[in-house]
């Protein structure tokens, strides 16, 4: 018997700031966050909130769903702790940020619990997703739980696809992790909207078919979403300076647009111009903005599993988020590979998690705002 979509959610994501599995050590600072996010003392009431929130994505504008996932990961690991640190942040920053969120019909869905040995059902023997699905989901029936997914990606995935059953026109933003995470939120995406491209701030391409035998994971998911929005430009990376691979290798051969970190830091304006007007150009109706930190330079932002010098300005990168939502629309949106134990230097953990707070409230505000377009029409 198939489970309706808000029970089926219900099972695979946890109240918001608590994907993580934590038992002793952790657990009483994520208790403190999960208080505030929800605004009680009570923890019996986190749940129960939780489960309310779930029935309000049919109404809702925008849903955000942790993924505190960094095992597609590559170099150095800590973006687990990101989802929890960023909300964290928006909250202090911003006593106003529940009232805003009931105002703006944004609503927080919670986070796919993470199993942290795993990435993508794909990868998991028989034996393993039946052992994985007998842990996470003990007290469902055995025919409903043999169809459950059990790694944080296919949880993700599923999650979204159940969100978008709910409510086709909803839209998106997704607190990682590492950038595997934006995969599902493609995938997705695929089958509830048309005719969307991508601008992803990066330092990186994220362009490889594989790495190392996985085809999930940090360095291929911008290939694979690539070829789902049917390459042709629609693919607009922006910060690029991390390449083994000069620019014209990558748009010669799988068909996106680059705009490299050292010619945005060198003409601001006109390079926002070009990237607005190559957006436009390709026809998309909508964008899915999918922001790395490491696409900001890292004297701001190097809390993080690769920062790089020579990367974006954050005003240009909140002027970019602006442009797309004013001009074009935003389908979806997320913020990826803060990594707060990763910081340099005394006070630069806390100064890249202000730095993502500010990110969140553009994209947030991008995506509950009505482009020009929308409105002329």
């Amino acid at each position: 018997m198939a489970l309706a979509p808000v029970e089926e959610l219900a099972l695979l994501l946890k109240p918001a700031a608590g994907g993580l599995y934590l038992v002793s050590t952790g657990r009483a600072e994520q208790l403190a966050v999960q208080r505030s996010l929800y605004g009680v003392d009570d923890d019996a009431r986190i749940v129960q909130m939780f489960r309310e929130s779930l029935d309000r994505i049919a109404a809702a504008r925008v849903v955000i769903l942790g993924v505190p996932s960094d095992v597609g990961a590559g170099f150095r690991r800590g973006s687990n702790l990101a989802p929890q640190a960023i909300r964290a942040t928006m909250l202090s920053e911003d006593p106003d940020y529940r009232a805003y969120m009931d105002r703006e019909r944004i609503v927080d869905i919670g986070d796919v619990f993470v199993v942290p040995q795993l990435l993508h059902d794909e990868m998991l023997a028989p034996a393993q997703l039946e052992a994985s699905r007998r842990a996470l989901y003990p007290d469902v029936a055995p025919e409903v739980r043999a169809t459950l997914p059990v790694s944080p990606l296919s949880i993700a995935e599923r999650a979204l696809d159940l969100v978008f059953a709910i409510n086709p026109r909803v839209k998106p933003f997704v607190l990682g992790g590492d950038h595997s995470n934006a995969w599902p939120v493609a995938a997705a995406l695929s089958r509830a909207r048309r005719d969307w491209g991508i601008v992803q701030p990066d330092a990186h391409t994220d362009l490889l078919a594989e790495r190392l035998g996985i085809r999930y994971c940090f360095a291929t998911w911008s290939y694979h979403a690539n070829d789902l929005i049917g390459r042709g430009g629609r693919m607009v990376q922006v910060g690029t300076r991390a390449s083994r691979r000069d620019r014209a290798h990558w748009e010669s051969t799988l068909g996106v647009r680059q705009f490299w970190g050292e010619e945005c830091r060198a003409r601001p304006e006109q390079s926002l111009d070009a990237i607005l007007a190559h957006v436009k150009s390709v026809g998309v109706s909508s964008v899915y903005f999918s922001n790395d930190i490491d696409g900001t330079d890292a004297a701001w932002a190097d809390a993080t599993g690769t920062p790089e010098p020579g990367g974006l300005e954050p005003d240009f990168v909140v002027e970019l988020i602006r442009r797309l939502g004013r001009e074009v629309g935003l389908c979806a949106g997320d913020l990826m590979e803060v990594a707060p134990p990763l910081e340099s230097s005394p006070g630069s953990a806390a100064r890249t998690l202000s730095l993502a707070a500010r990110y969140g409230r553009e994209t947030l505000a991008a995506l509950t705002s009505e482009p020009a377009l929308a409105r002329e029409v």
